[in-house]
């Protein structure tokens, strides 16, 4: 058995109380992890091809706010 499948085990042996617990805890790191990843991709410039496609609809009219307003 691997760790994950040792890890997978423990998770399912979790009370609810604990589970809500664990599940909140990766949530919160899943998301730092996601927002780390992206300011290192908006550091390095990999989104700047973003930016300049936006720039460019914009410039022809083709952008609209979202969320559209009602």
């Amino acid at each position: 058995m691997d760790r994950v499948e040792e890890i997978e085990l423990k998770i399912d042996a979790l009370s609810p109380q604990e589970y809500s617990r664990f599940a909140h805890w990766f949530r919160e790191r899943e998301q730092a992890l996601w927002d780390a990843q992206m300011d290192a991709d908006s550091v390095s410039g990999r989104l700047d091809f973003l930016f300049e496609e936006a720039a460019k609809e914009s410039s022809q009219g083709l952008l609209r706010e979202w969320p559209a307003h009602q």
